[in-house]
């Protein structure tokens, strides 16, 4: 991998690096594929209409916007003795399938279950039913916990 700070800025003046991928082939390795994509990474700013449904999560993108990502995965690949490559691929990767680990995690029906408190408490637009929403999936979490906080429930 190697990666080359431009000259360039996106029009919102945030930084920006460019990444270019070319991880290695390894023949006794098959599972491991070749990669060759050059990535830049830009801060971005907005703007975005206040009515945008995805606001909280650009809102989020523009607060990182001024840091160097690259300054924290170079000092753990110096430190930890792997590539840069390597890492921002596992970062990505990571935070990319998220979502659906966590999902693994609850599984689908809990998952379900979860969202329909709250949006049985929207429906009804009231801070009333929202704060029994909030009551619900307390003690919905809390029994999910159970386990976990009592692990003598687990036959040995």
């Amino acid at each position: 991998m190697r990666s080359d700070s431009h000259a360039r800025s996106p029009a919102n003046d945030a930084p920006t690096t460019t990444i270019r991928f070319m991880a290695m082939s390894f023949a006794r390795r098959p599972t491991i594929a070749t990669m060759s994509e050059t990535i830049t990474l830009e801060g971005w700013r907005g703007p975005w209409p206040d009515d945008d449904k995805d606001a909280n999560l650009k809102a989020d993108i523009a607060l990182y916007s001024h840091v160097d990502p690259l300054r924290t995965v170079r000092g753990l690949s110096e430190s930890i003795d792997v590539p840069v490559g390597a890492i921002v691929h596992y970062v990505l990767a990571r935070w990319a399938s998220e979502g659906a680990s966590g999902l693994l995690e609850i599984g689908p029906t809990m998952s379900r279950r979860l969202l329909k408190a709250c949006d049985d408490a929207e429906a009804a637009e009231s801070d009333a039913a929202r704060l029994a929403a909030y009551q619900q999936l307390r003690q919905m979490i809390s029994w999910l916990n159970y386990p976990l906080d009592h692990p003598e429930v687990y036959d040995s």
